[in-house]
Protein backbone atom coordinates (compact mmCIF):
# COMPACT_ATOMS: atom_id res chain seq x y z
CA UNK A 1 0.00 0.00 0.00
CA UNK A 2 1.33 3.84 -0.75
CA UNK A 3 -0.24 4.97 2.22
CA UNK A 4 2.39 4.71 5.29
CA UNK A 5 -0.78 3.40 7.63
CA UNK A 6 2.59 2.81 10.29
CA UNK A 7 3.66 5.87 10.56
CA UNK A 8 0.01 7.45 10.29
CA UNK A 9 -0.81 5.73 13.35
CA UNK A 10 2.49 6.04 14.92
CA UNK A 11 2.41 10.21 14.68
CA UNK A 12 -1.16 11.33 14.46
CA UNK A 13 -1.23 11.58 18.52
CA UNK A 14 1.78 13.98 18.31
CA UNK A 15 -0.61 16.07 15.50
CA UNK A 16 -2.93 16.46 18.47
CA UNK A 17 -0.58 17.24 20.70
CA UNK A 18 0.62 19.75 18.66
CA UNK A 19 -3.13 21.49 18.06
CA UNK A 20 -3.37 21.27 21.80
CA UNK A 21 -0.55 23.27 22.11
CA UNK A 22 -1.74 25.64 19.43
CA UNK A 23 -5.41 25.86 21.58
CA UNK A 24 -4.56 25.55 24.89
CA UNK A 25 -7.91 25.51 26.99
CA UNK A 26 -9.27 22.50 29.04
CA UNK A 27 -12.56 21.78 27.52
CA UNK A 28 -10.37 22.48 23.76
CA UNK A 29 -7.79 19.76 25.16
CA UNK A 30 -9.76 17.54 26.33
CA UNK A 31 -12.08 17.61 22.83
CA UNK A 32 -8.62 17.21 20.50
CA UNK A 33 -7.07 14.67 22.71
CA UNK A 34 -10.74 12.13 22.46
CA UNK A 35 -11.60 13.05 18.64
CA UNK A 36 -7.10 11.92 17.97
CA UNK A 37 -7.26 8.99 19.94
CA UNK A 38 -10.74 7.98 18.40
CA UNK A 39 -9.15 9.03 15.14
CA UNK A 40 -6.02 6.87 15.85
CA UNK A 41 -7.66 3.85 16.78
CA UNK A 42 -9.30 4.24 13.79
CA UNK A 43 -6.19 4.27 11.81
CA UNK A 44 -5.26 0.89 14.04
CA UNK A 45 -8.33 -0.48 13.11
CA UNK A 46 -7.43 0.18 9.41
CA UNK A 47 -4.05 -1.81 9.85
CA UNK A 48 -5.53 -4.63 11.26
CA UNK A 49 -7.52 -4.60 7.52
CA UNK A 50 -4.92 -4.21 5.58
CA UNK A 51 -2.78 -7.27 7.58
CA UNK A 52 -3.11 -10.55 5.68
CA UNK A 53 -3.23 -12.96 8.90
CA UNK A 54 -2.40 -16.54 6.70
CA UNK A 55 1.37 -14.50 6.54
CA UNK A 56 3.92 -15.06 9.50
CA UNK A 57 6.31 -12.50 8.14
CA UNK A 58 6.33 -8.83 8.53
CA UNK A 59 3.34 -6.89 6.88
CA UNK A 60 2.86 -3.27 5.43
CA UNK A 61 6.96 -2.49 6.24
CA UNK A 62 7.97 1.10 5.34
CA UNK A 63 11.92 1.33 5.87
CA UNK A 64 13.88 5.39 4.98
CA UNK A 65 17.10 6.13 5.92
CA UNK A 66 17.62 7.58 9.29
CA UNK A 67 21.26 7.92 11.20
CA UNK A 68 23.21 6.01 8.69
CA UNK A 69 25.60 2.90 9.68
CA UNK A 70 23.04 0.90 8.64
CA UNK A 71 20.27 2.43 10.95
CA UNK A 72 17.50 3.19 9.92
CA UNK A 73 13.78 4.33 10.36
CA UNK A 74 12.40 0.82 9.74
CA UNK A 75 8.43 0.01 10.66
CA UNK A 76 6.15 -3.08 10.12
CA UNK A 77 4.05 -5.62 11.74
CA UNK A 78 3.36 -9.13 12.16
CA UNK A 79 1.16 -11.38 13.99
CA UNK A 80 2.50 -11.23 17.17
CA UNK A 81 2.89 -7.19 17.48
CA UNK A 82 -0.15 -6.62 15.33
CA UNK A 83 -2.98 -7.05 17.91
CA UNK A 84 -1.25 -4.91 20.49
CA UNK A 85 -1.04 -1.96 18.30
CA UNK A 86 -4.95 -2.57 18.21
CA UNK A 87 -5.14 -2.68 21.80
CA UNK A 88 -3.08 0.10 22.85
CA UNK A 89 -5.04 2.90 20.36
CA UNK A 90 -8.27 1.07 21.51
CA UNK A 91 -7.73 2.03 25.09
CA UNK A 92 -6.77 5.47 25.20
CA UNK A 93 -10.06 6.74 24.22
CA UNK A 94 -11.37 5.15 27.18
CA UNK A 95 -8.60 6.35 29.33
CA UNK A 96 -9.02 10.19 27.61
CA UNK A 97 -12.62 10.25 28.57
CA UNK A 98 -12.25 8.77 32.20
CA UNK A 99 -10.20 11.66 32.90
CA UNK A 100 -12.67 14.34 31.81
CA UNK A 101 -13.66 15.39 35.00
CA UNK A 102 -11.04 13.77 37.51
CA UNK A 103 -8.57 15.85 36.11
CA UNK A 104 -8.40 19.61 36.51
CA UNK A 105 -5.26 21.05 36.57
CA UNK A 106 -2.97 21.30 33.85
CA UNK A 107 -5.38 19.85 31.25
CA UNK A 108 -3.31 21.20 28.16
CA UNK A 109 -0.50 19.34 29.96
CA UNK A 110 -2.00 16.06 30.88
CA UNK A 111 -3.86 15.44 28.02
CA UNK A 112 -0.60 15.95 25.47
CA UNK A 113 1.72 13.82 27.81
CA UNK A 114 -0.82 11.12 27.17
CA UNK A 115 -0.71 11.53 23.33
CA UNK A 116 3.32 11.58 23.59
CA UNK A 117 2.92 8.72 25.52
CA UNK A 118 0.37 6.82 23.01
CA UNK A 119 2.98 7.80 20.16
CA UNK A 120 5.97 6.00 21.67
CA UNK A 121 4.01 3.10 23.01
CA UNK A 122 2.47 2.31 18.93
CA UNK A 123 5.74 3.05 17.85
CA UNK A 124 7.76 -0.10 20.17
CA UNK A 125 5.23 -2.48 18.83
CA UNK A 126 6.21 -1.18 15.31
CA UNK A 127 10.08 -0.71 15.61
CA UNK A 128 12.13 -3.02 13.60
CA UNK A 129 15.52 -1.64 14.17
CA UNK A 130 17.05 -1.87 17.75
CA UNK A 131 17.84 1.94 17.89
CA UNK A 132 14.11 2.89 16.90
CA UNK A 133 13.01 0.53 19.51
CA UNK A 134 14.62 1.70 22.17
CA UNK A 135 14.20 5.48 21.69
CA UNK A 136 11.01 4.44 21.28
CA UNK A 137 11.07 1.87 24.08
CA UNK A 138 12.90 4.60 26.49
CA UNK A 139 10.88 7.57 25.46
CA UNK A 140 7.59 6.53 26.96
CA UNK A 141 9.38 6.64 30.40
CA UNK A 142 8.83 10.54 30.08
CA UNK A 143 5.65 11.36 29.96
CA UNK A 144 4.96 8.90 32.04
CA UNK A 145 6.94 10.11 34.90
CA UNK A 146 5.11 13.32 34.52
CA UNK A 147 1.55 11.70 34.51
CA UNK A 148 2.50 10.01 38.07
CA UNK A 149 4.32 12.78 39.13
CA UNK A 150 2.20 15.80 38.55
CA UNK A 151 -0.68 14.53 38.65
CA UNK A 152 -0.65 11.25 41.19
CA UNK A 153 -1.44 11.01 44.53
CA UNK A 154 0.19 12.11 48.21
CA UNK A 155 3.28 10.62 47.23
CA UNK A 156 3.65 10.69 43.87
CA UNK A 157 7.29 12.77 43.64
CA UNK A 158 8.54 9.03 45.55
CA UNK A 159 6.42 6.63 43.04
CA UNK A 160 7.32 8.60 40.03
CA UNK A 161 11.25 8.49 40.71
CA UNK A 162 10.82 5.01 42.02
CA UNK A 163 9.41 4.05 38.39
CA UNK A 164 11.21 5.70 36.18
CA UNK A 165 14.52 4.67 38.20
CA UNK A 166 14.12 1.15 38.29
CA UNK A 167 12.77 0.87 34.59
CA UNK A 168 15.70 2.76 33.45
CA UNK A 169 18.26 1.15 34.73
CA UNK A 170 17.28 -2.35 33.53
CA UNK A 171 17.01 -0.78 30.10
CA UNK A 172 20.86 0.94 30.53
CA UNK A 173 22.12 -2.61 30.28
CA UNK A 174 19.64 -3.60 27.22
CA UNK A 175 21.33 -0.19 25.59
CA UNK A 176 25.02 -1.93 25.64
CA UNK A 177 23.40 -5.06 24.40
CA UNK A 178 22.20 -3.39 21.29
CA UNK A 179 25.67 -1.76 20.87
CA UNK A 180 27.31 -4.85 21.15
CA UNK A 181 25.01 -6.66 18.31
CA UNK A 182 25.54 -3.64 16.01
CA UNK A 183 29.28 -4.07 16.40
CA UNK A 184 29.18 -7.88 15.74
CA UNK A 185 26.42 -7.63 13.03
CA UNK A 186 26.78 -4.34 11.38
CA UNK A 187 23.20 -3.50 11.66
CA UNK A 188 20.31 -2.94 13.92
CA UNK A 189 17.84 -4.32 11.98
CA UNK A 190 15.84 -6.35 13.29
CA UNK A 191 14.69 -8.12 10.13
CA UNK A 192 18.22 -8.96 9.41
CA UNK A 193 19.26 -10.18 12.57
CA UNK A 194 16.13 -12.90 13.01
CA UNK A 195 16.91 -14.01 9.54
CA UNK A 196 20.76 -14.03 9.18
CA UNK A 197 22.53 -13.50 12.22
CA UNK A 198 23.54 -15.85 14.54
CA UNK A 199 25.44 -15.13 17.84
CA UNK A 200 28.17 -17.14 19.57
CA UNK A 201 26.28 -19.17 22.64
CA UNK A 202 28.90 -17.35 24.77
CA UNK A 203 27.57 -13.91 23.80
CA UNK A 204 23.95 -15.22 23.52
CA UNK A 205 24.15 -15.71 27.51
CA UNK A 206 25.14 -11.96 27.97
CA UNK A 207 23.18 -10.45 25.25
CA UNK A 208 20.15 -12.55 26.68
CA UNK A 209 20.73 -11.46 30.05
CA UNK A 210 20.80 -7.72 29.39
CA UNK A 211 17.85 -7.99 27.41
CA UNK A 212 16.32 -9.84 30.74
CA UNK A 213 17.36 -6.95 32.89
CA UNK A 214 14.99 -4.91 30.81
CA UNK A 215 12.18 -6.76 29.96
CA UNK A 216 12.07 -7.82 33.82
CA UNK A 217 11.44 -4.87 35.16
CA UNK A 218 9.08 -3.57 32.85
CA UNK A 219 6.61 -6.92 32.87
CA UNK A 220 7.46 -6.67 35.95
CA UNK A 221 8.62 -10.44 37.56
CA UNK A 222 9.28 -10.73 40.96
CA UNK A 223 11.46 -9.68 42.54
CA UNK A 224 11.60 -6.46 40.82
CA UNK A 225 8.36 -5.96 41.07
CA UNK A 226 8.31 -3.65 43.88
CA UNK A 227 8.11 -0.18 42.20
CA UNK A 228 4.66 -1.43 40.53
CA UNK A 229 2.17 -1.30 43.81
CA UNK A 230 3.73 2.19 44.33
CA UNK A 231 3.48 3.42 40.87
CA UNK A 232 -0.62 2.41 40.63
CA UNK A 233 -1.72 3.62 43.92
CA UNK A 234 -0.15 7.09 43.09
CA UNK A 235 -1.24 7.27 39.26
CA UNK A 236 -4.22 8.73 38.34
CA UNK A 237 -6.83 6.33 36.93
CA UNK A 238 -5.58 6.92 33.65
CA UNK A 239 -1.78 6.23 34.24
CA UNK A 240 -2.70 3.20 35.80
CA UNK A 241 -5.06 2.15 33.04
CA UNK A 242 -1.75 2.48 30.54
CA UNK A 243 0.40 1.18 32.95
CA UNK A 244 -1.33 -2.24 33.42
CA UNK A 245 -2.99 -2.32 29.80
CA UNK A 246 0.26 -1.52 27.86
CA UNK A 247 3.51 -0.56 29.32
CA UNK A 248 3.59 -4.00 31.63
CA UNK A 249 3.04 -5.71 28.04
CA UNK A 250 6.39 -4.38 26.08
CA UNK A 251 8.01 -6.88 28.55
CA UNK A 252 6.55 -9.81 27.07
CA UNK A 253 6.45 -8.77 23.81
CA UNK A 254 10.26 -8.07 24.18
CA UNK A 255 10.83 -11.58 24.90
CA UNK A 256 9.05 -12.79 22.15
CA UNK A 257 10.74 -10.28 19.63
CA UNK A 258 14.30 -10.49 20.79
CA UNK A 259 15.09 -13.11 23.30
CA UNK A 260 13.78 -16.32 22.21
CA UNK A 261 14.26 -15.93 18.12
CA UNK A 262 17.17 -14.18 18.55
CA UNK A 263 19.03 -15.94 21.16
CA UNK A 264 17.77 -19.86 21.42
CA UNK A 265 20.53 -21.62 23.10
CA UNK A 266 20.80 -19.19 26.24
CA UNK A 267 16.55 -18.84 26.28
CA UNK A 268 16.92 -22.63 27.02
CA UNK A 269 19.59 -22.43 29.12
CA UNK A 270 17.76 -19.96 31.14
CA UNK A 271 13.98 -21.25 30.98
CA UNK A 272 14.02 -23.21 34.06
CA UNK A 273 15.27 -19.69 35.96
CA UNK A 274 11.95 -17.91 34.27
CA UNK A 275 9.95 -20.72 34.96
CA UNK A 276 11.05 -20.63 38.73
CA UNK A 277 10.53 -16.59 38.74
CA UNK A 278 7.16 -16.67 37.08
CA UNK A 279 5.54 -19.74 39.47
CA UNK A 280 6.91 -17.44 42.64
CA UNK A 281 5.07 -14.69 41.21
CA UNK A 282 2.29 -16.18 40.52
CA UNK A 283 1.53 -17.36 43.82
CA UNK A 284 3.81 -14.96 46.26
CA UNK A 285 2.56 -11.71 44.80
CA UNK A 286 -1.39 -13.94 44.85
CA UNK A 287 -0.76 -14.37 48.72
CA UNK A 288 0.28 -10.47 48.63
CA UNK A 289 -2.80 -9.64 46.97
CA UNK A 290 -4.95 -11.52 49.63
CA UNK A 291 -3.54 -9.28 52.72
CA UNK A 292 -3.95 -5.57 50.59
CA UNK A 293 -6.55 -2.84 51.93
CA UNK A 294 -6.28 -0.71 48.95
CA UNK A 295 -8.05 -1.54 46.18
CA UNK A 296 -5.73 -0.29 43.78
CA UNK A 297 -2.75 -2.33 45.62
CA UNK A 298 -4.97 -5.31 45.19
CA UNK A 299 -5.10 -5.23 41.69
CA UNK A 300 -1.62 -4.12 41.19
CA UNK A 301 -0.37 -7.65 42.73
CA UNK A 302 -2.82 -9.19 40.44
CA UNK A 303 -1.18 -7.72 37.73
CA UNK A 304 2.20 -9.29 38.68
CA UNK A 305 0.58 -12.77 39.20
CA UNK A 306 -0.99 -12.50 35.69
CA UNK A 307 1.96 -11.51 34.21
CA UNK A 308 3.80 -14.90 35.53
CA UNK A 309 1.44 -16.93 33.53
CA UNK A 310 2.58 -14.79 30.33
CA UNK A 311 6.50 -15.22 31.22
CA UNK A 312 6.13 -19.55 32.15
CA UNK A 313 4.03 -19.52 28.89
CA UNK A 314 6.74 -18.34 26.53
CA UNK A 315 9.65 -19.52 27.80
CA UNK A 316 7.49 -23.20 27.07
CA UNK A 317 8.70 -22.75 23.64
CA UNK A 318 5.11 -24.60 22.68
CA UNK A 319 2.47 -23.47 20.70
CA UNK A 320 -0.13 -23.45 23.19
CA UNK A 321 2.15 -21.43 25.50
CA UNK A 322 3.62 -18.54 23.53
CA UNK A 323 0.10 -18.25 22.07
CA UNK A 324 -1.70 -18.35 25.39
CA UNK A 325 1.03 -15.34 27.11
CA UNK A 326 0.15 -13.41 24.28
CA UNK A 327 -3.99 -13.83 24.63
CA UNK A 328 -3.24 -14.02 28.16
CA UNK A 329 -1.65 -9.95 27.64
CA UNK A 330 -4.03 -8.75 25.53
CA UNK A 331 -6.92 -10.38 27.59
CA UNK A 332 -5.01 -8.60 30.91
CA UNK A 333 -4.75 -5.10 28.93
CA UNK A 334 -8.29 -5.12 28.69
CA UNK A 335 -9.77 -6.46 32.09
CA UNK A 336 -6.80 -4.64 34.49
CA UNK A 337 -7.89 -1.66 32.58
CA UNK A 338 -11.98 -2.08 33.39
CA UNK A 339 -10.66 -2.86 36.97
CA UNK A 340 -8.66 0.31 37.40
CA UNK A 341 -11.28 2.17 35.52
CA UNK A 342 -13.97 0.82 37.76
CA UNK A 343 -12.15 1.87 41.49
CA UNK A 344 -11.67 5.08 39.79
CA UNK A 345 -15.68 5.20 39.27
CA UNK A 346 -15.83 4.82 43.62
CA UNK A 347 -12.84 6.95 44.53
CA UNK A 348 -14.32 10.22 41.98
CA UNK A 349 -17.05 9.70 44.26
CA UNK A 350 -15.78 8.81 47.75
CA UNK A 351 -11.70 9.79 47.44
CA UNK A 352 -10.50 6.73 49.24
CA UNK A 353 -9.74 3.45 47.57
CA UNK A 354 -9.69 1.80 51.47
CA UNK A 355 -11.77 -1.24 51.03
CA UNK A 356 -12.59 -1.17 54.18
CA UNK A 357 -14.37 2.78 53.40
CA UNK A 358 -17.11 0.46 50.85
CA UNK A 359 -19.63 -2.06 51.57
CA UNK A 360 -22.98 -2.60 50.04
CA UNK A 361 -22.85 -0.84 46.77
CA UNK A 362 -25.06 -2.91 45.31
CA UNK A 363 -28.08 -1.88 46.67
CA UNK A 364 -27.10 1.79 45.41
CA UNK A 365 -24.92 1.11 42.08
CA UNK A 366 -26.51 -1.84 40.98
CA UNK A 367 -25.19 -1.16 37.32
CA UNK A 368 -21.70 -0.83 38.37
CA UNK A 369 -22.01 -4.17 40.23
CA UNK A 370 -22.72 -5.95 37.29
CA UNK A 371 -19.51 -4.01 35.42
CA UNK A 372 -17.27 -5.12 37.95
CA UNK A 373 -18.60 -7.83 38.57
CA UNK A 374 -17.56 -9.33 34.98
CA UNK A 375 -14.26 -8.01 35.06
CA UNK A 376 -13.20 -9.48 38.35
CA UNK A 377 -14.68 -12.69 36.81
CA UNK A 378 -12.38 -12.12 33.70
CA UNK A 379 -9.70 -11.75 36.26
CA UNK A 380 -10.03 -15.11 37.93
CA UNK A 381 -10.47 -16.95 34.63
CA UNK A 382 -13.78 -18.27 34.68
CA UNK A 383 -14.76 -19.47 31.38
CA UNK A 384 -16.72 -17.53 28.74
CA UNK A 385 -14.67 -14.50 29.30
CA UNK A 386 -11.44 -13.65 27.96
CA UNK A 387 -9.41 -14.53 31.38
CA UNK A 388 -10.06 -17.75 30.69
CA UNK A 389 -8.63 -18.44 27.53
CA UNK A 390 -4.91 -16.93 27.91
CA UNK A 391 -4.82 -18.77 31.29
CA UNK A 392 -5.84 -22.16 29.88
CA UNK A 393 -3.06 -22.27 27.09
CA UNK A 394 -0.31 -20.87 29.12
CA UNK A 395 -1.20 -23.75 31.76
CA UNK A 396 -1.48 -26.11 28.48
CA UNK A 397 1.47 -25.31 27.43
CA UNK A 398 3.58 -25.49 30.58
CA UNK A 399 1.83 -29.00 31.20
CA UNK A 400 3.42 -30.11 27.92
CA UNK A 401 6.64 -28.54 28.51
CA UNK A 402 6.64 -30.42 32.76
CA UNK A 403 3.76 -31.23 34.33
CA UNK A 404 5.15 -30.35 37.49
CA UNK A 405 5.41 -26.29 36.23
CA UNK A 406 1.68 -26.13 35.30
CA UNK A 407 0.80 -27.78 38.91
CA UNK A 408 2.33 -25.11 40.94
CA UNK A 409 1.00 -22.62 38.63
CA UNK A 410 -2.69 -24.12 39.03
CA UNK A 411 -2.49 -22.53 42.34
CA UNK A 412 -2.54 -19.18 41.27
CA UNK A 413 -5.54 -19.64 39.77
CA UNK A 414 -7.31 -20.58 43.14
CA UNK A 415 -5.60 -17.99 44.75
CA UNK A 416 -6.96 -15.05 42.20
CA UNK A 417 -10.06 -16.24 43.35
CA UNK A 418 -9.28 -15.83 46.53
CA UNK A 419 -8.51 -11.75 46.24
CA UNK A 420 -10.62 -11.46 43.29
CA UNK A 421 -13.74 -12.45 45.05
CA UNK A 422 -12.68 -11.10 48.08
CA UNK A 423 -12.80 -7.94 47.49
CA UNK A 424 -15.51 -7.91 45.50
CA UNK A 425 -17.56 -9.04 48.10
CA UNK A 426 -16.29 -6.45 50.60
CA UNK A 427 -17.08 -3.79 48.60
CA UNK A 428 -20.33 -5.16 46.34
CA UNK A 429 -21.99 -7.04 48.85
CA UNK A 430 -23.61 -6.72 52.38
CA UNK A 431 -25.43 -4.24 54.17
CA UNK A 432 -25.02 -0.63 53.68
CA UNK A 433 -24.34 0.75 56.85
CA UNK A 434 -22.18 3.42 56.29
CA UNK A 435 -23.67 6.71 56.07
CA UNK A 436 -21.14 8.56 53.59
CA UNK A 437 -22.74 5.61 51.17
CA UNK A 438 -26.71 6.48 51.68
CA UNK A 439 -26.08 8.76 48.66
CA UNK A 440 -23.76 7.47 46.19
CA UNK A 441 -24.85 7.98 42.58
CA UNK A 442 -25.18 4.57 40.27
CA UNK A 443 -22.87 5.18 36.80
CA UNK A 444 -23.60 7.95 34.86
CA UNK A 445 -23.74 7.82 30.79
CA UNK A 446 -20.34 8.75 30.61
CA UNK A 447 -19.39 6.02 32.95
CA UNK A 448 -21.17 3.67 31.45
CA UNK A 449 -19.72 4.52 27.55
CA UNK A 450 -16.52 3.71 28.82
CA UNK A 451 -17.37 0.58 30.85
CA UNK A 452 -19.74 -1.52 28.18
CA UNK A 453 -17.79 -1.78 25.47
CA UNK A 454 -15.19 -3.18 27.60
CA UNK A 455 -17.71 -5.90 29.02
CA UNK A 456 -18.80 -6.54 25.46
CA UNK A 457 -15.00 -7.23 24.54
CA UNK A 458 -14.11 -9.37 28.05
CA UNK A 459 -17.09 -11.70 26.86
CA UNK A 460 -16.74 -11.77 23.05
CA UNK A 461 -13.11 -12.83 23.28
CA UNK A 462 -14.23 -15.36 25.96
CA UNK A 463 -17.23 -16.88 23.96
CA UNK A 464 -15.23 -16.65 20.27
CA UNK A 465 -11.65 -16.18 20.95
CA UNK A 466 -10.93 -16.63 16.70
CA UNK A 467 -10.50 -13.23 15.75
CA UNK A 468 -7.42 -13.45 18.08
CA UNK A 469 -5.83 -16.57 17.51
CA UNK A 470 -6.20 -16.51 13.72
CA UNK A 471 -4.02 -13.26 13.94
CA UNK A 472 -1.28 -14.70 16.21
CA UNK A 473 -0.97 -17.99 14.83
CA UNK A 474 0.80 -18.07 11.75
CA UNK A 475 3.32 -16.08 13.39
CA UNK A 476 3.82 -18.34 16.71
CA UNK A 477 3.75 -21.34 14.74
CA UNK A 478 6.87 -19.85 12.73
CA UNK A 479 8.72 -18.02 15.47
CA UNK A 480 8.36 -21.49 17.78
CA UNK A 481 9.55 -23.64 15.14
CA UNK A 482 12.65 -21.39 14.21
CA UNK A 483 13.35 -21.19 17.88
CA UNK A 484 13.22 -25.37 18.21
CA UNK A 485 15.45 -25.45 14.70
CA UNK A 486 17.76 -23.08 16.15
CA UNK A 487 18.10 -24.73 19.26
CA UNK A 488 18.62 -28.15 17.96
CA UNK A 489 21.32 -26.73 15.47
CA UNK A 490 22.99 -25.79 18.70
CA UNK A 491 22.98 -29.16 20.02
CA UNK A 492 23.85 -30.98 16.81
CA UNK A 493 27.28 -28.56 16.73
CA UNK A 494 27.73 -28.82 20.30
CA UNK A 495 27.39 -32.95 19.77
CA UNK A 496 29.67 -32.32 16.96
CA UNK A 497 32.55 -30.15 18.33
CA UNK A 498 32.47 -32.74 21.39
CA UNK A 499 33.19 -35.21 18.80
CA UNK A 500 36.08 -33.36 16.96
CA UNK A 501 37.69 -33.16 20.09
CA UNK A 502 37.61 -36.71 21.01
CA UNK A 503 38.98 -37.59 17.83
CA UNK A 504 41.73 -35.69 18.09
Amino acid sequence: MSLPLLSLVTFVPLLGAAAILLLPQPNNARWIALGTTIATFALSLMVWAAFNPANPGFQLVEKLDWLGGGISYHMGVDGISMLFVVLTAGLMPFCIAASWESVQTRVAEYMIAFLVLETMMIGVFCALDLVLFYVLFEGGLIPMFLIIGIWGGKRRVYASFKFFLYTFVGSVLMLLAIMSMYWYAGTTDIVALLNGVHFPAAMQTWLWLAFFASFAVKMPMWPVHTWLPDAHVEAPTAGSVILAGILLKMGGYGFLRFSLPMFPSATEMFAPLVFTLSIVAIIYTSLVALAQEDMKKLIAYSSVAHMGFVTMGIFTITHQGVEGGIFQMLSHGVVSGALFLCVGVVYDRMHTREIAAYGGLVNRMPVYAACFMVFTLANVGLPGTSGFVGEFLTMLGAFIHNSWIAIFAATGVILSAAYALFLYRRIIFGALVKPALQTIEDLTPREIAILAPLVVITIALGVYPKPVLDVTTPAVAKLVSDTKTAQALEHTSHKVAINNGVGR
